[in-house]
């Protein structure tokens, strides 16, 4: 059975895509994206590479490929996860983008329905857009926190199989 891991930054008011950009959310007409920069340290830092650098292939949606292309495109900073995404095959889901020929081993994907035809693990990074809509209810174990300096909360779940409770 394949495993998919995700990372994702949500804070307390539920801002899931807000780390990086002041643009990326703006509920009720205030931007809430751009946060994360106050709270990055190096234990968030090593926290997030290695649990970003656990899967496989990548998935991206358009917007988080585009950004990660940025800030990413073949640097080698000795962070675990900037040599897993410089490696690793990328999939971009996006029904707008013509080409992911920017970024080495990427491959255009044209819908959620594409991702179901993948085989091995993934690791998707980035914001919920992706997720689309309502999913089926799943339980997960917490399995470990880290609390870094400046008091981020980092979380790791573990996926309970269903029946197993």
């Amino acid at each position: 059975m394949r495993s998919i891991s995700a990372t994702m930054f949500v804070t307390l008011d539920g801002v899931v895509q807000g780390f990086g950009r002041p643009d990326e959310d703006t509920r009720g007409g205030f931007p809430h994206g751009g946060w994360g920069a106050a709270y990055g340290d190096e234990v968030l830092g090593a926290e997030t590479g290695n649990g970003m650098a656990q899967g496989g292939a990548m998935l991206f949606g358009r917007r988080t490929w585009q950004d990660f292309l940025g800030v990413w495109a073949c640097a080698d900073d000795g962070n675990p996860f900037t040599a897993h995404m410089n490696a690793a095959r990328k999939y971009v889901v996006s029904g707008s983008l013509t080409s992911t020929d920017a970024r080495e081993n990427s491959e255009l994907l044209r819908s959620l329905d594409d991702v179901g035809a993948l085989a091995g693990d993934l690791s998707v990074a980035g914001g919920a857009a992706l997720l689309g809509g309502p999913a089926p209810r799943t339980e997960f174990d917490l399995t470990g926190t880290v609390t870094t300096p400046k008091g981020v909360v980092v979380a790791h779940y573990t996926r309970v199989s269903p029946g197993a409770r």
